[in-house]
C-alpha cells in the first residue's frame, strides 16, 4: 500500500459520532431559552464526550473563545447560563496558576455509573410567565378596505 492511498483512508468512528438531542430537551422552555451562544458551548463540550468521561470533559475560556469565535465573557456567560438552567455541572473548578482547565458533566449522561441528572426538567423562568408571540386578529367581514383592481400587479 503506497502513502498516497493510506492518507485518504477514514479510521473508523470519526464520522459516526453524533450528538444526540431527544425531542424532550428540544421542546423544553429551559432549551427555548436559551440565547445561541450558550447553544454553541453546549455543543462543543458535548462533542467532547466520548463514552466514559462525562465529569472529565475539559474545556477552558480561552479555549472555547478561540473555537466558537466568541469573547471570553461570553463564554462565562454561556456556561453559567447552562449551568442554572441544569444542563451542565462543574465537577472541578480551574484555576489560572498550574494552567488548569475546569472539568464539566453533562446532563444526559451519568457520571462515574451513576444515573444521568434531569435539572433541566424542574427549570422555570423567574418572573412572571412571557406572553404568547402568536397574537391572533379577527377577519372583518369587509376584507380589504381597497379594491384590488387598483393595486398594481404588472409591469410599470
Amino acid at each position: 500500500m503506497s502513502r498516497r492511498w493510506r492518507s485518504r483512508i477514514k479510521p473508523k468512528g470519526r464520522d459516526a459520532q453524533y450528538v444526540n438531542l431527544p425531542y424532550s430537551v428540544l421542546n423544553s422552555e429551559a432549551w427555548r431559552t436559551l440565547p445561541g451562544a450558550a447553544v454553541k458551548v453546549f455543543l462543543e463540550l458535548r462533542t467532547r464526550f466520548h463514552g466514559a468521561n462525562n465529569g472529565k470533559l475539559h474545556m477552558s475560556l480561552e479555549e472555547a473563545a478561540g473555537l466558537l469565535g466568541l469573547g471570553k465573557a461570553t463564554v462565562l456567560r454561556a456556561l453559567g447560563q447552562l449551568e442554572e438552567r441544569g444542563f451542565i455541572e462543574c465537577t472541578r473548578k480551574g484555576h489560572w496558576y498550574g494552567r488548569m482547565a475546569s472539568e464539566w458533566a453533562v446532563f444526559d449522561k451519568g457520571v462515574d455509573g451513576g444515573l444521568p441528572s434531569y435539572k433541566w426538567k424542574q427549570w422555570r423562568p423567574a418572573g412572571p410567565p412571557r406572553p404568547s408571540v402568536l397574537k391572533w386578529t379577527r377577519k372583518t367581514k369587509r376584507g380589504f378596505r381597497m379594491d384590488p383592481s387598483i393595486l398594481p400587479t404588472g409591469p410599470l
